[in-house]
């Protein structure tokens, strides 16, 4: 907690409106914050550096939860640095997406009868910077709807000049370090798209399909192999068995007939072949499986591609020309016409890739490519980790990490798109190959060209930590803010984009690592757990929300369901609640600026305090250290759970109660409390503007008159600390609620006055009696009071006289008649779950509901037992 240092009175609660209306505040506020350059980084500053780089969003995208989750989660923790006294660069920008974006414009083109090659390359490539500036980058704005304190002028794009001479440059030093190669390999290719896609850009799902044996060779040559891809068969050149398997061992090294081909192929032994698997035979197809082609480059097997990159069959015969599917339910025709068909399984379900993109299947399928030879980098990623320079937060996920990083197979980096950065290789007329550097000039002259190919996005944006800080020029953006202090991102692309951060960065940076610390979050589920989508009816406009309930509601539901690698549930009842939460810090502070809040001065010593004031700052600087601690764990819920409570439950429904009668009697002990009441709004509204940004921007300028909350001082732990205060205002705490809860019970109305004797001695509780009788609306005792309920707790009486409120003879009979039916329902329930018939034949979900209701049974028994006692006998 920091000593207040505002000599500015402050604002009278007239200047806020009597409810707070977010449309009517958030935009305007946001558009102050950025105009006074409130989230710009100054890399010439003496201040420590704290930074974070946005995950760039696809220049196609528009906020949806999952990045408003993120981008809330980042948000908090560079505002708390921002006013820590940290040079904080929160960096943004877009990604230019190059299978997405392309695919957006070609469906544009397609409504006007055209395809990319009717405009040609260039002329699309212009078509696409076109859409662009007229359409894309939306998500920008909307991201300002969220508060996200990000340094506009920084902005970059994956294709803008500065990162595309990066691109360049990391291109020609891996491809000279021979790190970058062209060969041909087995590859994911979409026939969509048409573009080779990562592994990690297959999306797998269990689809329904045909597991087919069929029977290759003749008499004594024959084998039976099975497989859910018939149509590759007319590009077998081989059957593999494994060395061991006495069943084939006569066949080795020899030939046997290919079915419906006028070919013969060999028999190979090879121990990739599971001889427990099936008929412990696989056909092999070099061109259209990767473990094929691995038994064809072991056994030195052509590899002939029947296919096009439509998926098209293109091999001379009946079936050219058939799609992949149409042919292969014409080549499982063709083969049970010539009796070769053993057995068919059909619906078969087996796993099946798919494009993340179009939701195409993928076909495995021979091509030449470019790729990256990734065993040294992902083992620099790998160490960087092991030996502490970067930590995984949470630590559990580093399994997963080096799962990943120390299996990495070569990254095919080539994409057949006209989107993206081009790769810098020209070839020549006599087969020359020649990589160009960005200070370089590319070759010319007859029979000269460039790779039609371009790069992964993801090659780009693998750069991103220092390629937007001027890399390759050594600037002084780059010297101040690389490397990032924390990468705040979803474990989901833990593979698709940390690790290639981690590899690039240690590559080009001379074995420093991108950023010190990975926190990795979950993804946002609806209130059930269950993955949102359209095709699931549940996925939702993050705007929505927003319109309706506020920014801050949003941000403040997503944060407090934040646990580090966990899965986040939200639902709109959940969003209603949080606008409830800046509802009431907004009624409260208004309240309490109407009733002496004040941040005037130094606060008061001590011994002028009463224990409720003495209290709430030993409470407020206990809260301030864990928020601190949390911060620093990534324990966003924790966080946020902490400061709601002690915002709502202590700070608004005690100490602002219990300073009521305080206020009301005026004097010098008013003007106490009013100094503690400014000071804690003014701390626990700097706590908690982070999450909640604007509903706190405003509040803390009228309580404080200060310039704003974005640049005011973090609060610090005074140490200031009275444990004989909180247990004094924990005593009187529990006699209230001992109290209420009774009141509850009897039915009595929460404004109901009851006539009452306290006997408080012994205790600490008599300075409070006025509070006590206050909160609990009790009454002097008067002339005929007489003690129909005593209830004692915490070593103190309180004696009400119901007489004239509940008729206690009726009462008793109710509760009895409830009591009577809460044993009944006991006893039915004990029956029931005693009848061993019963539970052998009753679904289990009947069972648990059952055993509820004996739960609920007996604490309803408790609870009425409880209530009866505290009354008196008639």
């Amino acid at each position: 907690m920091t000593e207040n240092a505002h000599q500015q009175p402050t604002a009278p609660a007239s200047e806020l409106p009597t409810q707070y209306a977010p449309a009517d505040v958030e935009g305007p506020l946001y558009e102050r914050w950025v105009e006074r350059g409130y989230f710009e980084a100054d890399a010439t500053s003496g201040k420590p550096p704290f930074t974070v780089v946005i995950p760039p969003p696809n220049v196609t995208g528009s906020l949806h939860l999952g990045h408003a989750f993120e981008h809330t989660l980042i948000d908090a923790l560079t505002r708390r640095k921002r006013m820590q006294g940290f040079e904080t660069l929160w960096q943004p920008g877009m990604d230019h997406a190059g299978i997405a974006t392309q695919n957006v414009v070609e469906r544009e083109l397609a409504k006007e009868g055209k395809s990319r090659h009717d405009l040609g390359r260039e002329a699309f490539v212009e078509r696409v910077w076109r859409w662009k500036g007229e359409s894309g980058g939306q998500i920008s704005g909307q991201m300002r709807r969220l508060g996200d304190g990000v340094a506009w002028s920084r902005e970059r794009f994956t294709m803008d000049e500065g990162l595309s001479q990066a691109v360049q440059t990391i291109f020609k030093r891996l491809h000279d370090d021979e790190l970058i190669y062209r060969a041909e390999r087995i590859i994911n290719w979409c026939p969509r798209c048409l573009t080779a896609i990562s592994d990690i850009e297959v999306e797998y799902q269990d689809d329904d399909g045909e597991l087919v044996s069929m029977k290759y060779g003749d008499g004594d040559a024959t084998i039976v192999v099975a497989t859910t891809r018939a149509e590759t068969m007319l590009g077998d050149t081989a059957v593999a068995v494994h060395p061991e398997d006495e069943r084939y061992r006569h066949l080795v090294g020899t030939l046997i007939k290919l079915p419906l081909t006028d070919r013969s192929i060999p028999v190979v032994a090879d121990e990739h072949v599971d001889p427990e698997f099936g008929t412990g035979a696989v056909k092999v197809t070099p061109a259209h499986d990767p473990n094929d082609f691995e038994i064809g480059q072991r056994h030195d097997l052509p590899a002939i591609t029947v296919m096009d990159e439509h998926a098209v069959i293109t091999v001379p015969g009946p079936f050219q020309g058939q799609d992949r599917l149409e042919a292969r339910s014409a080549i499982v025709a063709a083969l049970r016409a010539e009796g070769r068909i053993v057995a068919e399984k059909r619906p078969y379900v087996h796993s099946v890739g798919h494009c993340s993109r179009c939701k195409t299947t993928i076909e495995p399928r021979l091509s030449m490519q470019w790729w990256v030879k990734v065993a040294p980098l992902a083992k620099a990623a790998g160490d960087a980790v092991r030996d502490g320079r970067v930590a995984i937060h949470p630590q559990e996920m580093e399994k997963r990490y080096f799962d990943w990083v120390d299996n990495l197979h070569d990254w095919c980096i080539s994409r057949q798109l006209w989107w993206g950065h081009r790769i810098p290789v020209w070839y020549g007329p006599d087969g020359e190959v020649v990589c160009v550097g960005p200070d370089e000039e590319p070759p010319t002259g007859e029979g000269w060209h460039q790779d039609t190919d371009v790069l992964d996005t993801w090659f780009s944006s693998g750069l991103w930590p220092f390629s937007t800080l001027g890399w390759p020029e050594q600037t002084e953006s780059l010297a101040k803010f690389y490397p990032n202090s924390v990468l705040v991102t979803g474990y989901d692309i833990l593979f698709f984009w940390v690790a290639r951060m981690m590899m690039f960065g240690l590559y080009a940076m001379d074995g420093t690592p991108p950023f010190h610390t990975i926190a990795l979050h979950g993804m946002v589920r609806d209130q059930f757990g269950k993955k949102m989508s359209k095709s699931f009816g549940n996925a939702v406009n993050p705007l929505d929300w927003m319109d309706k309930y506020g920014s801050d509601a949003l941000r403040f539901t997503l944060a407090r369901g934040a646990n580090p690698g966990v899965d986040v549930p939200i639902g709109e009842d959940w969003v209603q609640g949080s606008r409830n939460f800046a509802n009431k810090i907004w009624n409260a502070t208004r309240f309490a600026l109407m009733n002496g809040a004040t941040v005037e001065g130094p606060l008061p010593d001590a011994s002028a305090m009463s224990a409720a004031d003495r209290w709430i700052l030993s409470r407020l600087n206990t809260v301030v250290a864990e928020v601190d601690a949390f911060y620093d764990d990534f324990q966003f819920a924790k966080l946020s759970d902490a400061l709601f409570h002690f915002a709502w439950d202590e700070v608004f429904d005690w100490y602002v109660e219990l300073s009521k009668t305080t206020f009301q009697a005026g004097g010098e002990p008013a003007k106490v409390s009013g100094r503690v009441l400014g000071e804690v709004l003014d701390v626990t509204l700097r706590l908690l503007h982070p999450v909640v940004p604007f509903v706190t921007e405003t509040l803390w300028t009228t309580l404080t008159g200060g310039e704003s909350v974005v640049v005011a001082e973090w609060p610090s732990d005074s140490g200031f600390r009275d444990a004989a205060a909180e247990r004094e205002i924990e005593t009187l705490q529990r006699v209230i609620t001992e109290v209420r809860r009774f009141r509850a019970d009897q039915g009595l109305q929460p404004g109901q006055r009851v006539p009452a004797r306290l006997a408080l001695g012994g205790t600490d509780l008599a300075p409070h009696e006025a509070a006590i009788r206050q909160l609990l609306r009790l009454q002097p005792e008067g002339d005929g009071f007489t003690a129909t309920a005593t209830l004692p707790v915490a070593g103190a009486e309180v004696a009400l006289d119901l007489s004239g409120t509940i008729d206690v003879a009726a009462e008793r009979k109710r509760l009895a008649k409830d009591l009577a039916n809460a044993e009944k329902e006991k006893a039915q329930a004990v029956a029931k779950l005693g009848n061993e018939a019963f539970l052998a034949k009753a679904p289990d979900n009947v069972v648990d509901k059952i055993r509820g209701r004996l739960v609920k049974a007996d604490e309803d028994i408790e609870r009425i037992g409880a209530q009866l006692s505290r009354l008196p006998q008639v």
